[in-house]
């Protein structure tokens, strides 16, 4: 029964081109997952946790992982592009659907918002008396019409994006090593900076749980590739190489590029208002490093804003698809492309222009503090799902799983625990008490607006059926 309502919304999803290669899939993912989390967000991590904030990447990538198996096992049972929120809808139930949808869409629209805002940013670093909201304008603009081509237009548009990331990464770390080993034993450069002014755990164990909210909020979007599944060419072959090589190349880059980090700059002089990696360049003192670093974040930005846009436009599909949405919202150009879903999915971008010409000076922080907890809580219900989903499998007396989420449900059950203690935590934080400040909020407004919508279409479902009686009379 559970498979036949899945595969009645595969069915009603269909239309999109199956156009995205394994290695696109992959960066896909790299590109929403590497982006202001890495370069700008671990220098907010590092201030909290301070040289703990190694142990705090390393939980949050134990979550991520945990929700990559998960994850991985639903998609290749069922690629669609509704992905977690259709899983969600058919396991557990439709409120839990609706939930997941919108709460995920939302939470992207004000992502592209938060990214777009550092692109103002970046940019004014060479052109400073240029007004943020016309690089706002310029570069959505740019963005807009990769989306609005083709899926292959935008795979092979964020693959560049996200490889030029990666090529970046790789280098840091590479020199980083360099310099490390070529330091001299009287230099600032050293592996006692892990323990030096007030040890590993400088602001004690609380320092570093908290810091896992930033973590997690770094990895956010690594869960593209299971709505892009339902483009991929071989989803059953590409999807498990593509979570695995993400999640293993996401794990490499944030814990050994911050570990080296924080031999070089010690954990002190981290912050928020300059990219760690910045501050690495000035204390190495490589000549015109500054600007190449800015374009390589500013990169980072517009890779992250793609891949949010991309998603966020196959989410409102997905949603129309269901009859959580207007109908037009569903319908598809004659590149196969959802238009219409893009164009709505744009609010977060005029959002971020808005407050950009309002208070430029806060833009950034205001976008931040408002976009996390629908991922969070899409993260949580993906836990959830699974449960419901294995649970549900077994007892249909399904074939074999072609991918099976090790440790079940163990790992399932401690993956989500983990994540509300997490998410939890952050009403005792000033920095993050604004995310359950607006998503408790955001939750009751969506559940209201779901058993309204409900009752709308039960009467209408009603009024047809009184309708057909009397033609029928």
């Amino acid at each position: 029964m559970e498979k036949n309502k899945v595969q009645q919304i595969i069915e009603r999803e269909k239309g999109l081109q199956q156009g995205l290669t394994t290695r696109q899939l992959t960066m896909i993912a790299i590109g929403g997952a590497i982006g202001t989390g890495l370069f700008l967000g671990s220098g907010l991590a590092i201030g909290l946790a301070g040289p703990s904030v190694i142990l705090s990447y390393a939980i949050g990538a134990l979550i991520a992982l945990m929700l990559m198996g998960c994850l991985a096992e639903m998609t290749v049972a069922h690629p669609t592009s509704g992905s977690f929120g259709a899983y969600a809808e058919s396991y557990i139930n439709p409120w839990a659907g609706f939930a997941v949808r919108y709460s995920y869409w939302f939470c992207l629209v004000l992502a592209i918002g938060t990214e777009v805002t550092a692109v103002a940013i970046y940019m004014s670093y060479w052109f400073p008396t240029v007004p943020g909201f016309v690089w706002i304008i310029v570069f959505s603009a740019a963005l807009l019409y990769v989306n609005v081509t083709s899926v292959n237009v935008f795979g092979t548009v964020e693959y560049w994006l996200s490889l030029i990331k990666i090529i970046a990464i790789v280098g840091f770390i590479l020199l980083a090593v360099y310099v490390i080993i070529g330091a001299d034993s009287s230099s600032a450069i050293t592996f006692q900076n892990y323990t030096n002014d007030g040890g590993f755990f400088p602001n004690g164990f609380w320092g570093m749980w908290i810091a896992i909210f930033v973590s997690l909020f770094s990895y956010l979007s690594i869960e593209m590739i299971a709505v892009s599944a339902g483009e991929a060419k071989e989803p059953q072959k590409a999807v498990p190489i593509a979570l695995k090589s993400a999640v293993v190349r996401l794990v490499l880059f944030y814990i050994l590029t911050l570990s080296l980090m924080l031999v070089i700059v010690p954990w002190g002089s981290a912050g928020v208002e300059t990219s760690p990696f910045v501050k690495v360049m000035e204390i190495l003192s490589i000549p015109g490093a500054a600007g190449v670093m800015n374009f390589v974040i500013l990169v980072a930005a517009l890779s992250a804003m793609n891949s949010q846009l991309y998603i966020s436009t196959r989410m409102m599909f997905s949603l129309s698809r269901a009859g959580f949405a207007p109908k037009a919202l569903g319908k598809l150009n004659k590149n196969s492309v959802p238009a219409t879903a893009l164009a709505i999915s744009v609010i977060g971008i005029a959002i971020a222009t808005v407050i950009t010409i309002i208070a430029p000076e806060t833009a950034f922080g205001t976008m931040v503090s408002i976009s996390s907890f629908g991922a969070m809580f899409t993260w949580f219900m993906i836990f959830i799902t699974h449960l419901f989903f294995r649970k549900k499998w077994k007892q249909s007396g399904n074939k074999k799983l072609p991918v099976r989420m090790i440790g079940y449900p163990y790992l399932t059950i401690l993956g989500a625990i983990l994540l509300v203690a997490v998410v939890v935590s952050t009403w005792f934080s000033v920095e993050f008490k604004a995310t359950l400040i607006v998503g408790v909020p955001w939750l009751i407004f969506i559940t209201i607006a779901y058993f309204i919508w409900k009752n709308i279409n039960q009467k209408r479902d009603l009024d047809i059926d009184d309708q057909n009686e009397v033609q029928d009379m």
